[in-house]
């Protein structure tokens, strides 16, 4: 959360700024009413006293001998009394304009209301009162026009405004304390679940609970548990990942050494040179083993970066096929594609390649000399079909998921082999979206097919 050029860091100040900047807010707009709220109600009070002070010198108008007599009653005065030292002026005439007593400059108010004016460099508020006097004839009604400086009606102004001010505030401070107190119950169980993280060690993956953890903190522990177990799996299969690598290459770095071992004591020529043709089969199988794991690894999600190359699927496969026509020759097997044109997909182009390699690979290796093994290129629904036919013996439909399973051999098989082939197919396939399944071929054998998505119309042309 930022405010102004600043940001919050911490989850309780955040959600103390969220609770009292918007109270402070509203707190403002309320003050401004109060001020408004005190000025209308000292514009009352003095409106109020104006009019009871020129009351009360009206009252004391009467007739005495003949004349209108005007007295100005000291209470009429003191009633502004209050402190703020404000001056008074006063102002009685009759009905035509005749000044009975007071200040004639005066300036008067309408007879409904009040009006606020300057008056000898002072601002004034005046009422105006008009009032009968029995006996006084056409000079009647009289005028009486009072008016007061403004000291005690700002002192009052101010007075009721910082008093509602004052309570604004303590309101603001008392929500701003229960809001943190609050806060510190209800993000106990958040400290509790850290201290529960940070006491575990690192190799501590078990399910974290935290008593009395509210239903919005529950999807985070769930998701942390989720994750824990996550990494938990990973870590397991990492570790059988190791433990099935190091068997797999110690029978062949067993061999070699036997191998080599047999080469140095053998003295006639032509059994050395079969144990070093062996020596050297051996350590071929041994790097496409090396090979395969280094592929594994590579083709599983998060281990390289992702990249989105245009891999034209019928050459990648022309290329496979050109690479392994030495090995099908020398067993007799009939290498054939079958395509129609290019086929385009996106993804890493590298593992796409070593996906195909391990497919056809694998065709070679299981299929009976004088088979065949076929790729097939087509797109269907928008999606590239890569298909690739033996004529070995298949795989049962019981098996056939246990096959993607790393080094997972099917019992009594004859060839020889890692068992990763079809592991990194499908770690391939997952990785571009697609899918991979097995199933009976025409000729008696295994079909793999797997479907990626083709590659945009724009993506094509880039």
């Amino acid at each position: 959360m930022r405010i102004g050029r600043f940001r919050i860091g911490s989850l309780r100040l955040q959600l103390l700024a969220w609770v009292v900047l918007p109270l402070a807010g509203l707190v403002a707009i309320n003050l401004w009413t109060s001020q408004r709220n005190a000025l209308a109600t000292a514009d009352l009070v003095t409106d109020r006293m104006l009019v009871g002070s020129a009351r009360a010198i009206a009252e004391q108008v009467a007739m005495a001998d003949g004349a209108l007599d005007a007295i100005v009653p000291p209470a009429a005065i003191e009633m502004f009394d209050t402190g703020d030292r404000d001056s008074v002026y006063y102002r009685v005439e009759t009905a035509g304009g005749r000044l009975l007593t007071g200040y004639p400059d005066l300036p008067v108010a309408p007879e409904h209301g009040s009006i606020e004016a300057a008056y000898r460099d002072h601002p004034l508020r005046l009422a105006t009162l008009s009032h009968a006097v029995i006996g006084a004839g056409t000079d009647s009604p009289i005028k009486v026009t009072v008016g007061v400086t403004l000291a005690g009606h700002d002192a009052m102004v101010k007075r009721l405004w910082l008093s509602a001010f004052a309570q604004q505030l303590a309101l603001v401070a008392i929500a701003g304390v229960f809001v943190l107190l609050g806060l510190r119950r209800g993000l106990a169980p958040l400290i509790r679940l850290r201290d529960a993280v940070r006491s575990r060690s690192r190799s501590d993956l078990d399910p974290v609970e935290v008593p009395g953890a509210q239903s919005e903190i529950r999807p985070l522990i769930e998701a942390l548990n989720a994750y824990m177990e996550r990494v938990r799996a990973q870590m397991a299969a990492q570790r059988r990942f190791i433990a099935n690598a190091a068997h797999q290459l110690r029978t062949p770095l067993a061999l070699l050494s036997t191998q080599a071992s047999y080469a140095l004591r053998e003295t006639a020529a032509d059994r050395r040179q079969e144990a070093l043709v062996a020596l050297q089969a051996s350590s071929g199988k041994l790097a496409r083993l090396a090979e395969q794991l280094l592929t594994l690894s590579r083709a599983e999600p998060g281990s390289r970066r992702p990249r989105a190359d245009r891999i034209d699927l019928t050459e990648a496969a022309r290329h496979v096929l050109e690479a392994q026509a030495p090995a099908a020759i020398k067993r007799d097997i009939d290498l054939g594609l079958e395509e129609s044109g290019p086929v385009t997909v996106v993804g890493d182009g590298t593992m796409l390649r070593e996906m195909i390699v391990n497919l056809v690979d694998n065709a070679l290796r299981y299929s009976r000399p004088g088979g065949s093994v076929t790729v097939r290129l087509a797109t269907a629904d928008g999606e590239a079909a890569l298909t690739v036919s033996d004529a070995g013996p298949g795989i049962p439909a019981e098996e056939r998921e246990h096959v993607f399973e790393r080094f997972y051999r099917l019992a009594g098989s004859a060839e020889e082999g890692s068992g990763l082939g079809l592991a990194i197919v499908r770690e391939v396939v997952e990785n571009a979206g697609g899918s991979v399944t097995l199933g009976d071929a025409a000729a008696g054998g295994l079909k793999v097919e797997v479907r990626l998505p083709l590659a945009s119309p724009a993506e094509r042309s880039a």
